[in-house]
């Protein structure tokens, strides 16, 4: 894929949210003859088709594939969130055309040293603290990956001396070729459950993230989180050094609360002090770092009561911490799209922590026989929506108490992504602040 000059390559999944924009222009601006084909019809992918319009795109197959697409391409470059037993896939195969993924080109073809990072939770926060500590010791530094960042159309302008700090997926991390480069620092800030509706079992799950290690070569390096107990089973699968996270990291003036952003400043630290930064840049950057939108931030008060946007939880260890880290009397809004994790943390951080839940969602019902186990003393409700899940808790909240998005699920059932789910909340709050009683029927 390094020579592209008339390469026959279908793009499976260009995305309403731009997802594919990037390979689609890396490859047709180097000649490729590129056919993009994706299930939503053309009016629903405005935006991204309006980033590709000045690119001489062979074909477009919108509103659903075509097989043939797949049998005569030279290459098939595959959306993460594809399914890996898609039928269209294994035909691709069948074939003998290879299938890829952006995240392999970007890897074929940038010169730079790569700091990967991967986990249940906490790989944006701690892939954005170590670009943020890279940039304050004044090395170049470009970040992406699930980051939700194309760096595929800035690798000509790349250099060997720069970094690239990579959030990887499972999603992105299963289909990692055999032959791809492995990272130069390998970061695994954790191992919980999670995606078993796309991985099928928790084994596959484990040997997708593993693959952060296992790609790796014996000059790299490799940290590993030890407050996950179950990450000491992965440390054989080190082929480089494995580093010991630094215990006198310079944590005393972070930013961002909570004893999860320490670990995550912890791990970004260790890695950058490894790769040769200043304590003086770590302190800085750890010190001046604003956190991550939609993680746990707080959006405004109304009478007396604090509302905070944890939208980016999709996990319920994400949820758990969340509570635990605010306490107090909180009233927790939970629900989605059930990727098929334990949603008992939930339930039980509920229990120690909140003042009650209203639950929304595909993933209501479960959640709500999960409290109930619990024997929590907190209410709990469970509604349809998250406006109406919203009303619940303010009905029952008090002056001082404060009112908590965090999910701990996916978000696709009733939203486009998390951003859009934090969008949806922020106006019903700012909403509530021009009313006296609050009317959420109209918003």
């Amino acid at each position: 894929m390094t020579k592209l000059q008339k390469v026959r390559v279908t793009v499976m999944g260009l995305g309403r949210h731009g997802g594919g924009v990037g390979v689609v222009r890396y490859l047709a601006e180097r000649g490729a003859r590129v056919t993009v084909t994706d299930l939503q019809p053309a009016d629903a992918l405005t935006d991204s088709l309006g980033a590709v319009a000045d690119l001489p795109i062979e074909r477009y197959r919108l509103g659903g594939h075509d097989p043939g697409d797949f049998e005569t391409a030279d290459c098939v470059v595959v959306n993460p969130a594809v399914p890996p037993g898609h039928p269209l896939l294994r035909l691709a195969r069948s074939r003998g055309v290879p299938v890829t993924t952006e995240i392999d080109l970007l890897l074929d073809g940038c010169p730079t040293r790569l700091a990967a990072v991967t986990g249940s939770n906490g790989k944006s926060t701690t892939c954005a603290m170590l670009a943020e500590i890279l940039r304050a010791d004044g090395r170049p530094c470009h970040l992406g990956g699930n980051f939700g960042i194309s760096l595929l159309p800035h690798v000509d302008t790349m250099h060997r001396e720069d970094w690239v700090v990579l959030e990887l997926s499972s999603f992105q991390l299963a289909r990692l070729s055999r032959s791809t480069r492995g990272a130069d620092v390998a970061i695994v800030t954790g191992c919980t459950p999670n995606h078993l509706d796309w991985h099928g079992t928790l084994d596959e799950y484990v040997r997708a993230k593993q693959r952060i290690l296992t790609a790796q070569s014996t000059d790299s390096l490799a940290i590993l989180c030890d407050h996950d107990p179950r990450l000491r089973e992965w440390m054989p699968l080190v082929r480089g050094r494995l580093l010991s996270l630094r215990d006198d990291a310079p944590l005393d003036g972070l930013g961002v609360p909570g004893l999860h952003n320490r670990q995550n400043a912890r791990l970004a630290a260790t890695a950058a002090e490894a790769i040769g930064c200043t304590r003086q840049a770590i302190a800085r950057a750890l010190h001046e770092f604003p956190g991550l939108p939609h993680r746990l931030g707080c959006i405004g008060e109304v009478q007396g009561r604090q509302f905070y946007d944890d939208s980016k939880s999709t996990t319920p260890e994400a949820t758990a911490v969340a509570l635990e880290t605010l306490a107090g009397r909180t009233w927790l809004l939970a629900g989605g799209h059930d990727k098929g994790a334990d949603l008992e943390l939930i339930a039980g951080a509920l229990a120690r922590h909140g003042a009650g839940a209203c639950f929304f969602g595909a993933a209501a019902d479960r959640l709500t026989v999960a409290a109930a186990q619990h024997a929590s003393r907190a209410p709990v409700s469970r509604k349809k929506t998250l406006s109406e899940a919203l009303h619940w808790c303010w009905q029952r909240s008090q002056p001082g108490d404060r009112i908590l998005l965090s999910p701990g699920c996916a978000s696709f059932d009733q939203f486009r992504d998390y951003v859009h789910r934090a969008e949806v909340f922020a106006r019903l709050v700012n909403a509530m602040k021009f009313r006296d009683s609050p009317d959420f029927a109209s918003v």
